[in-house]
């Protein structure tokens, strides 16, 4: 019995039949369903060329530019934070005191299991109660407010990605560390760290990308970040006596996509010169096999030694 076969029973002429005719089935109830709503759009008028020509308005390819580059802000501030923070978090939760590590298990627990969108909300407020003792002016409350929420959040949940990839570590090489004399901070930053962040790699970059969607919530407390950008410009601008929802919401949508496949792409092109660099030692190509007697012959004499005498 092969392996396929047992999770799977092969199947028969007539089972291949009737799976021929369910995809041929769904392929089309899919295909009428796309065909619908693209009659729909067209009826309600949001396929007219009118509708689409409003992205080759100078002012709305700015306000879709000024909204790139303010989610891509957030987004690179938070992640440079969390990281750290994941870092901090994880160690924390693996060190030997007990209070430290109880207070990181306790922040770690509690702001994974409260919702994002409390905590950012939660800071907006405070941040703009508190906005003049603070000196914040303008929309940087809100700025703060989303990024030390997706700090605190994603670095709460890289903390456990990283400790799941420190504790992956082999003890041995922890171990052998500690015999050469390293201290715990040596071992954590040199040994176990850099092997974590490889093995974990992917899921970091998982992690990334979920905090790059997540900046879409400044929507909510008014950041002018991509999404509400998109908001404004599909209710503020109306060509033949219609809303530009549905056109706004695929051109933004396709940059989400987009920047998403991009910072997969980076991670993929990090993965890889990370294999190159772990196997790219070359080796030394294997010479003419060496006789037992010729490796015993001495060429050159050892200067202060013995001289062969030569009959």
């Amino acid at each position: 019995m092969s392996g396929a076969s047992v999770l799977y029973d092969v199947p028969g002429p007539k089972a291949k039949v009737r799976n021929r005719f369910y995809t041929v089935l769904g392929s089309l109830a899919v295909l009428s369903l796309i065909a619908f709503a693209f009659m729909r759009l067209s009826a309600k008028g949001q396929l007219e060329p009118e509708v689409w020509n409003i992205f080759n308005n100078a002012g709305v390819r700015a306000n879709i530019r000024d909204g790139v580059v303010t989610t891509l802000s957030v987004f690179a501030v938070a992640a440079v934070l969390s990281l750290v923070l994941g870092v901090l978090l994880a160690v924390a939760r693996l060190s030997d005191h007990k209070p430290v590590r109880w207070l990181a298990t306790g922040f770690i627990e509690l702001f994974r299991a409260v919702p994002l969108l409390i905590t950012i909300y939660a800071l907006w407020v405070i941040l703009l109660s508190n906005r003049e003792s603070l000196g914040l002016s303008g929309s940087a409350p809100q700025f703060w407010a989303l990024v030390i929420g997706l700090t605190i959040y994603n670095g709460s949940v890289q903390a456990e990605v990283l400790r799941a990839g420190i504790n992956s570590v082999p003890k041995g090489q922890s171990e052998a560390a500690y015999a050469l004399g390293m201290s715990k901070t040596q071992v954590m930053t040199t040994v176990l760290i850099p092997q974590a962040v490889r093995a974990m790699l992917p899921t970091i970059i998982s992690q990334l990308v979920v905090t790059l969607k997540d900046t879409s919530l400044g929507y909510i407390i008014t950041f002018e970040e991509l999404l509400y950008t998109a908001r404004l410009m599909s209710t503020n601008i109306i060509v033949n006596g219609n809303d530009t929802y549905v056109p706004v919401i695929i051109v933004i949508g396709s940059i989400y996509v987009a920047m998403c496949l991009a910072l997969s792409a980076l991670a993929n092109w990090i993965e890889r010169r990370g294999r190159r660099a772990r196997t790219g030692i070359g080796v030394t190509e294997a010479g003419e096999p060496v006789a037992a007697t010729d490796a015993l012959e001495v060429h050159d004499p050892i200067p202060g030694g013995p001289v062969d005498k030569k009959d």
